[in-house]
């Protein structure tokens, strides 16, 4: 990149531009959507009133710009957990607060079809990013305001959605009970989907308890939306909703402006249902 860095322990240079998603202080709103893909950055950004391309280097594709008048950012992540801790990382050493992961999932329970989407309130942490930075026994937990944004989105646009309990994995094979190659599952991988839909856990994907857990620990918001490519139990693939996933993220993005600048006038430090009956 060419810029000199003034730490190896925070590496940023003296403006602040981080060092993997090349992005510094004012390139990016409070609200960040969290797709995986790179691919995914333009199509979320197309839906915008108008966005523009901040910056691209290595798996970290950034657009920022407006919906319906709210400054709105999208950085794709790439897959899992490692990548998703360095883009929050950055992102909030740079102004972000608020997170949704806009992605694809795959369904573990029956009545799922393919395109439909859903919600995250939790999610278990399978992966390990996150033991990382905190003992297992802490909570991976979506942020309420945002959870609900995204329901309120969903169900504007009249859109299918279900809320559940994600499991987050380092692996889309075998940590998501896929056989690897040659046919070599163990006895761990064979069981793990049907001891989670017991245990009525929804589906699987790879970033949202990363990123529930260090939003948890540095008082960050987040939250999670996916588009059900696979249901495991019907055994069906496709790739559908990824368009819908995208619009209930951005609109859940112009819900919580409304309500953070209800939060202000009311002086109260989170949104409750009530609240512009009570401020």
């Amino acid at each position: 990149m060419g810029e000199r860095f003034v730490s190896a322990e925070r590496p940023q240079t003296e403006e602040g531009m981080q060092y993997h998603i090349a992005c510094r202080p004012g390139d990016v709103a409070r609200y960040v959507l969290l797709p995986g893909d790179p691919e995914r950055v333009p199509k979320i950004s197309s839906l915008w009133d108008e966005a523009r391309e901040v910056a691209f280097h290595r798996e970290y594709r950034t657009h920022t710009g407006k919906y319906k008048g709210v400054p709105i950012s999208v950085t794709s992540t790439g897959i899992g957990g490692p990548s998703t801790a360095i883009a929050v990382e950055e992102l909030a050493a740079i102004g972000a607060d608020t997170f949704i992961r806009v992605g694809s999932t795959g369904a573990i329970q029956p009545g799922i079809e393919i395109g439909d989407l859903i919600i995250a309130k939790a999610a278990v942490r399978l992966e390990g990013t996150s033991k990382q930075y905190v003992r297992v026994e802490y909570p991976a937990v979506a942020d309420l305001e945002v959870t609900l944004a995204l329901i309120e989105a969903a169900e504007s646009l009249g859109l299918r959605y279900h809320l559940g309990i994600t499991a987050s994995t380092d692996s889309f094979y075998l940590g998501q009970g896929r056989p690897g190659l040659n046919g070599y599952l163990p006895s761990f991988a064979r069981d793990i989907v049907d001891d989670l839909r017991q245990a009525n856990v929804t589906n699987f994907e790879m970033e949202a308890a990363t990123l529930f857990t260090l939003a948890g620990v540095y008082g960050l918001r987040a939250g999670c939306v996916c588009a059900v490519f696979a249901n495991r139990v019907t055994d069906e693939f496709g790739k559908a909703g990824e368009r819908e996933a995208a619009m209930v993220a951005s609109e859940a993005v112009k819900i919580l402006a409304e309500r953070d600048e209800e939060k202000e006038r009311a002086g109260k430090r989170i949104w409750f249902p009530g609240l512009k009956l009570r401020g």
